[in-house]
């Protein structure tokens, strides 16, 4: 039986293949694929030194191809292995780009068309700094073209990417209420994830962070700290399958909403919505199949099948077939 995982960091393949090979040679092999768990376990306590982008992407799409073998072999989708479904498909949000207003907002026009009920967008032109009260205000500008031209029904996450200076955070978070975003994504480095707090009770916006943090230890102090509304953890950087799902779970104990980060291809975005099918606090998903830098190839062509991605009315089904629910075209892959 083939399992297949999604381990990358954008930037850091090589890297991450090398952290594949060493799980692969100095453990995995010929292990039994089943006992995820301890598998687990033992590729994150196994060194001396854990966590960090590298290992826990590589344990990420290890952890995805052990559960895509396990449903495999009992012929269910994951979600049901981890305890079945709380819901019969996913909201998806779209991103949208652009630098001038008004070119972001025909982008969301467009996009709405497209039958999306939900954005996210850049909050700054080519990701620039919010460090000063002018930068702010440009900020503010986009944010207001789009919802100008997609009306108040649609929604729009805004996402910072770490760029706002903590001294400007609660001045723009306030000067972006008139608009009413989803939420306000990374408004500061996961680095000052000690500011959120203050920037949180700012503003009644909610505020969103995660894509940048890599087990349950990472954010257990966001969620003891009160800081947060919306976590953003990546199935392909924070652990997989396993780690994300205990992570939901702790979220839900906060009232935390869980919406995974995605801006992957389609073995991540499978391994999300499983988890995001048996997830009470699920609010939405990433997808980003489109995104700028996928423009040069489509990477739904490694599907055997690519409608299980079909999106309706801003929603995708849930796959119900077994493992992840999606089947590689593995002769275009190799």
């Amino acid at each position: 039986t083939v399992g297949w995982g999604e381990p990358v960091v954008e930037g850091r393949a090589k890297t991450v293949r090398t952290a594949v090979e060493e799980l692969l040679d100095n453990y995995l092999l010929g292990e039994d694929p089943s006992a995820i768990e301890d598998h687990w376990q033992a590729m994150y306590r196994g060194g001396f030194y854990r966590g960090g982008p590298i290992l826990m992407s590589a344990i990420a799409g290890v952890d995805q191809a052990l559960w895509d073998i396990k449903g495999k072999r009992f012929d269910a989708p994951v979600y049901e292995l981890l305890g079945g479904k709380a819901r019969n498909r996913v909201r998806v949000y779209q991103w949208i780009g652009g630098d001038r207003p008004r070119d972001v907002g025909d982008a969301a026009r467009e996009k709405v068309d497209q039958g999306f009920t939900a954005l996210k967008m850049n909050a700054t032109a080519e990701l620039r700094s919010v460090d000063n009260p002018r930068a702010v205000e440009e900020a503010v500008d986009r944010i207001a073209a789009v919802r100008e031209a997609v009306g108040s029904e649609v929604d729009i996450g805004v996402d910072f990417h770490g760029r706002v200076s903590k001294p400007m955070a609660r001045q723009l978070a306030q000067a972006l209420e008139p608009y009413d975003p989803m939420f306000i994504e990374e408004p500061v480095l996961p680095e000052h994830n000690d500011a959120l707090p203050d920037i949180r009770a700012s503003t009644t916006i909610p505020i969103a962070t995660g894509e940048r943090m890599y087990s349950r230890w990472d954010f257990k102090e966001i969620f003891e700290s009160n800081a947060v509304d919306v976590i953003q953890p990546d199935l392909s950087h924070a652990g997989g399958i396993t780690e994300v799902n205990k992570i939901a779970s702790m979220a839900e104990a906060y009232d935390v909403s869980l919406a995974p980060h995605c801006p992957l291809g389609p073995i991540a975005l499978a391994s999300c919505i499983q988890v995001d099918a048996c997830s009470p606090n699920t609010l939405i998903q990433e997808q980003s199949l489109d995104i700028h830098y996928n423009e040069t190839s489509d990477v739904l062509d490694y599907l055997a099948d690519p409608s299980v991605f079909e999106y309706r009315d801003g929603y995708v089904d849930i796959p119900d077939g077994p493992g992840l629910g999606i089947e590689i075209d593995e002769d275009y892959v190799r």
